[in-house]
């Protein structure tokens, strides 16, 4: 039996609009910009700038959902929330959500070593390969360090870094298109060809840039008048984000050739930044990178474990305190930057985002399905909207899995093991604990 003093305390009204803005896009702008434009080149050749807006169209259907999730339940636990209320105290609920909880991980590991890659172009070391992890390691631990303090301090820290992030990636946007010879790239014999299924996996990348939204979806209990609020912060995000990388995804493909994005993919800005303004403006690239990626870890690990102490609250996932004192949701912090750490320590950054977007569109899909089939009505919810959304994040996923099944097929293998994992052990834990039975929160039809 649980004491008392182990449930979570979530304070209403403690986030602003604003507050919520800057955590969706400090998430959002951290992973996005910084480390998926060389990839996505890398897929797509020169169409990569129209990928990042074909992933925008994606996302605007994908957010319908949870803007009127939200807009009529709004939860601290967001998306375990929406899942239960669809499909009830059930092994589909526990899946998805569980998929939502490992890919948000993922993105706070794939943060990290951007975080790492940037730092190192101050300084010159000829191996990476021990130094990136070592730095994203180090920058976990303290996200960690500030996140066992106030909500007030994570919202204040995450709105100063997003402000900070946001000018500055702008200016870096701005500078870079009018200093350019032109507004174009150069191609050479070597560089890839665009193809349907490249521009497609490429998009599902995209996609990953603009994730970030779902972040406010889980601090949805805290935003001041959330039936309101939320949605707007979540549409709001994303348009700041579709008019932030396209100024940013000209500015480097105006000042790097194509298979120079390639070549830097992992710090692609920083290397765009080199020929056109020279070190100084690396310089401000590489802190700018380092503020970003900062702020979206602290925004991240702050949402995540928000997520799995509803899960474990809902009793659809096992929990152990390990004898720790605190409540339940300082332990699934703890959990969270484990499961970080270790990710950073071993996974290079295209397989870390590569297993991120398939858990991520695999989970999106569970949502739209889950509000077209159970809460369509309840939440006065556009079956045509639902359906787009789903038919969209099949293509773009099924565009991904051919472009890994063709150049990685490992991470396809480590995707597979990981879900059947995640079902076989959730199977046992439900029917062991005959969560349906216990559990308060069932859906209605």
């Amino acid at each position: 039996m649980q004491s008392m003093d182990r449930t979570p305390q979530y304070k209403q009204n403690s986030l602003s609009l604003v507050g919520a803005i800057a955590l969706g896009t400090g998430v959002m702008i951290g992973a996005g910009i910084f480390a998926l434009t060389g990839q996505m080149a890398e897929m797509t050749g020169e169409l990569f700038p129209l990928a990042f807006l074909s992933a925008a169209l994606i996302v605007s259907f994908s957010a319908y959902s949870y803007v009127k999730m939200s807009n009529a339940y709004p939860s601290a636990g967001g998306i375990g929330m929406y899942l239960n209320k669809a499909y009830g105290p059930t092994l589909t609920t526990a899946f998805h959500a569980l998929l939502m909880y490992f890919s948000m991980v993922i993105a706070q590991s794939f943060l990290a070593r951007t975080f790492g890659s940037y730092t190192l172009e101050l300084f010159d070391f000829g191996d990476r390969s021990l130094l990136v992890p070592l730095l994203g390691v180090a920058l976990l631990i303290s996200a960690f360090l500030l996140n066992l303090s106030a909500n007030k301090l994570i919202q204040g820290v995450a709105s100063v870094l997003g402000f900070i992030k946001i000018g500055g990636i702008i200016l870096f946007g701005v500078v870079g298109v009018i200093i350019a010879d032109s507004v174009g790239m150069e191609t050479s014999a070597s560089t890839p060809e665009g193809s349907l299924s490249g521009f497609l996996g490429a998009t599902a990348l995209g996609i990953l840039a603009f994730k970030g939204f779902t972040t406010i979806t889980n601090s949805g209990s805290e935003i001041k008048d959330p039936h309101r609020n939320v949605g707007r912060a979540i549409m709001i995000s994303i348009a700041l984000c579709v008019v932030i990388y396209a100024l940013v995804g000209f500015a480097v493909a105006s000042n790097l050739s194509l298979s120079e994005i390639i070549e830097t993919k992992d710090y692609s800005l920083a290397a765009a930044a080199r020929p056109a303004l020279g070190e100084a403006a690396v310089w401000f690239t590489v802190i700018l990178a380092m503020l970003a990626t900062a702020g979206g870890i602290i925004a991240s690990i702050f949402a995540v474990s928000r997520m799995l102490a509803m899960l474990t609250e809902m009793k659809l996932v096992p929990h152990r305190h390990f004898h720790m004192p605190g409540s339940i949701q300082k332990h699934t912090l703890v959990y969270t930057v484990v499961l970080g750490l270790i990710l950073t320590a071993f996974f290079d950054l295209s397989r870390i985002a590569a297993l991120g977007i398939i858990f991520y569109l695999i989970m999106d899909i569970g949502i739209h399905w889950g509000v077209l089939r159970h809460l369509r009505n309840e939440v006065g919810a556009s079956a045509t909207v639902l359906v787009i959304a789903i038919l969209l994040d099949v293509a773009v996923l099924v565009g991904f899995l051919w472009v890994k099944a063709t150049t990685d097929y490992l991470v396809l293998i480590v995707a597979t093991i990981v879900m059947a994992a995640i079902l076989i052990a959730e199977r046992l834990f439900l029917s062991r604990n005959g969560a349906s039975s216990s559990n308060d929160n069932t859906h209605s039809h």
